[in-house]
């Protein structure tokens, strides 16, 4: 390892979301509604690869994993199922390049369960892989209250990741994790000698019950070969003056005011649970340091 860890918390929620990107990303970024937090991507890049080394994230969505490795000084490779997510990524990937980003980064469109041949010249030559699960068809988005807006109800909007039916986000939990073993079995073949497999997850609530997604995934990532390193607690709440600072959606304070009322002592997540998992069989060695990835 380049950099042993040495706290269990990561302080990684101490500017909103919004704030981290912008300027840093294109503004139509805003709109895929499960990105993952640009201040854990570039820690997790940080404490586990060098300058030069290569970064895979196989569900890359619009390139938080991409664009703070390249910001960083890191090569980067992403693949995206969906096409106009993809895109982004490649236009938040060229953003990055105007601003003077050092590393370069690719981006293919495909169905990352297929990962190792989509991106065969990576074989055996990744330092980290970094990704995240999708949630569902559809998480909390953008909203606009009755408080708001003055008017009944509540609208959401940026709150589907795909129409697509294919897409793992559309199927059934069984099914979204199977496919995304398959995704982890295929990204442990990109890894070099001592690489990482990191994994951003939190468990969310399916009509009140809670669904524990970081233990479903640490189980199937050990089927697909992976051995548990570490588990450690990314903050998405601020840390100020003595207290918490909530960055809690709507949804979720109000899916916990509603838990309450009905004698449920139901909580709002504050943090992201990062998994570290490591390959159980040696990469060989002669691959670990050749090649670079381009963007397209």
């Amino acid at each position: 390892m380049m950099v042993e860890v040495t706290t269990s918390v990561w302080t990684t929620g101490q500017r909103q979301s919004r704030v981290q990107r912008r300027g840093r990303y294109v503004p139509e970024s805003m709109r895929h509604p499960g990105k993952m937090l640009p201040s854990i991507a570039s820690k997790v890049i940080e404490t586990y690869t060098r300058p030069g080394e290569l970064v895979v994230d196989p569900m890359c969505g619009i390139g938080t994993t991409l664009v703070e490795a390249v910001h960083l000084g890191r090569l980067a490779a992403g693949v995206e199922y969906e096409e106009g997510w993809a895109r982004l990524a490649v236009a938040n990937l060229a953003h990055a390049q105007r601003q003077g980003a050092s590393g370069v980064g690719r981006v293919v469109a495909g169905d990352a369960r297929n990962i190792a041949a989509l991106l065969p010249d990576l074989l055996g030559r990744a330092a980290l892989v970094l990704t995240s699960p999708p949630y569902g068809a559809a998480t909390h988005g953008h909203i606009r209250s009755s408080r708001d807006s003055g008017q009944p109800g509540v609208r959401k909007w940026n709150h589907h990741y795909s129409s697509n039916r294919a897409n793992l986000a559309h199927q059934s939990l069984p099914t979204l994790l199977e496919g995304f073993g398959r995704i982890l079995s295929g990204s442990a073949r990109l890894l070099r000698t001592g690489g990482v497999v990191a994994i951003t997850v939190r468990p969310y609530r399916v009509k009140g019950e809670l669904i524990d997604l970081p233990g479903h995934v640490q189980e199937i990532a050990s089927q697909a070969g992976l051995v548990f390193a570490d588990r450690l607690v990314c903050l998405l709440c601020g840390l100020g003056d003595g207290k918490l600072i909530n960055r809690s959606s709507f949804f979720q304070l109000h899916e916990a005011r509603k838990g309450w009322a009905r004698g449920l002592p139901i909580h709002a997540s504050a943090h992201e649970d990062l998994l570290i998992f490591r390959h159980q069989t040696r990469q060989p060695s002669g691959l670990a340091d050749s090649g670079v990835c381009e963007q397209e």
